[in-house]
């Protein structure tokens, strides 16, 4: 499963249901996804102390499998924004999801409905 910047958030903020959703697929064992992109997006709070970035690129490290924007996931993004016309980083979400053949675990329906042949799963 690939996992959006939103998910992320919610857990990172403790809300209860994305939590035991995410430890629960942790706890089992599943390949869970991080894009480059959604690392980029979680780890640019302006707001975090150095102490606190340093823990979640920890967490980060230790419980997702990161995934490098390539050149084939940048081509699969490229053609997801000259078709779909979504913001980059969703464009290469999208594109890691597709290239890594999982679903794509986020709350942004409205954007990701429109990538065809995408998996979405929402909490």
């Amino acid at each position: 499963m690939t996992l959006d910047a939103n998910i992320l958030i919610a857990y990172l903020d403790g809300e209860e249901k994305v939590v035991a959703f995410v430890n629960r697929l942790i706890e089992e064992g599943r390949v869970l996804f991080l894009p480059s992109a959604v690392e980029i997006e979680i780890l640019s709070f302006a707001q975090w102390k150095p102490e606190e970035v340093t823990e979640v690129a920890d967490f980060l490290e230790k419980s997702f499998v990161f995934v490098p924007i390539d050149r084939h996931i940048a081509r699969v993004s490229a053609e997801i924004r000259r078709t779909i016309k979504i913001k980059t980083p969703d464009a290469t979400i999208a594109a890691t999801a597709l290239s890594t053949y999982t679903s794509l675990l986020t709350r942004n329906v409205r954007d990701f409905k429109k990538v065809p042949d995408l998996d979405l799963q929402t909490l």
